[in-house]
């Protein structure tokens, strides 16, 4: 199944070398801040670079929200984190509409006021602490990147992505996210305990602010931006994407689950694969 490796442009042999090189940066500037998780890195730079969103879920004091702040910084994009709780309205994500007076004309007149959303990494702290009404205000913006208040759909900025972390279920004050949502998220990445000698590496390091003012961006939105469009353009034969729908279609058909993957799931899947080709130093995609 696997196509032989076809011969590429100039361009194409540089894009590949100039990502692979960007990865590496962007690797070496997250390991002064997070240690012993290079696994959930490489699965949140796929999810980026394949325009999706990630769901960390992890015990708390793994420096989960930690991480999602280093690779906004890295990438040079603005970020903005909103700590769920169960008292947290929509509004309070999205934005509203307020009464601002006109000191030229002495008019009042309402005047939209953007919420903690609109930002290229939205980190979702603690997304399954609130009720589904607030996670609703999350379902448009993922999915479409816009947000509606009062019948007027306003863009999100470009790149956009969602990062949320979630506590075990079970956990005091979680609860099951709902199914729409969960769909949303193109991975789910669980981290765990690191091992003995990155906790002392951990022990031995300065405290984490000071180190969070030595990451240095590598890139830009601009190249992010860039990176994507040319993960779009990796080659992906029939014979893989069929792989991927009897792949999807085997887990509608199992009994042991409640509900398979969506045809959603299955763009993300092909979406990954791209990613992860091109950070391999491919132009097409392989079966692994």
């Amino acid at each position: 199944m696997e196509p032989a490796t076809p011969t590429l442009p100039d361009d194409d042999v540089a894009a590949i070398d100039r990502l692979g090189a960007i990865y590496k940066e962007l690797s070496s500037e997250l390991s002064k801040m997070i240690i012993g998780q290079q696994r959930v890195v490489e699965l949140l730079s796929i999810a980026l670079f394949s325009r999706g969103h990630a769901l960390l879920m992890g015990v708390p004091g793994l420096a989960k929200t930690l991480l999602v702040s280093s690779v906004a910084k890295t990438l040079d994009l603005s970020f903005n984190r909103i700590q769920f709780t169960p008292d947290l309205m929509p509004a309070d994500i999205t934005g509203t509409d307020i009464i601002q007076d006109d000191s030229a004309g002495g008019k009042r007149q309402f005047e939209f006021i953007k919420g903690p959303v609109f930002a290229n990494i939205v980190l979702a702290d603690e997304i399954n602490r609130a009720p589904a009404k607030t996670q609703s205000a999350l379902l448009e913006a993922m999915e479409e990147g816009q947000v509606t208040v009062d019948n007027i759909s306003r863009p999100l900025p470009q790149p956009f992505t969602v990062i949320a972390t979630q506590n075990p279920v079970g956990s005091a004050g979680t609860q099951l996210l709902p199914e729409s949502q969960l769909d949303r998220f193109m991975v789910c990445v669980v981290m765990g305990y690191p091992d003995a000698e990155a906790e002392m590496e951990i022990l031995s390091r300065q405290p984490r602010r000071a180190l969070l003012d030595r990451v240095q961006p590598v890139m830009d939105k601009n190249d992010l931006l860039a990176m994507q469009q040319q993960v779009d353009e990796v080659y992906m034969s029939d014979e893989i994407r069929r792989y991927i729908v009897e792949l999807s279609r085997a887990t509608r058909q199992d009994s042991r689950l409640m509900l398979g993957l969506s045809p959603r799931a299955s763009l993300a899947v092909a979406g990954m694969a791209r990613a992860a080709a091109f950070l391999g130093g491919r132009k097409y995609v392989a079966p692994q």
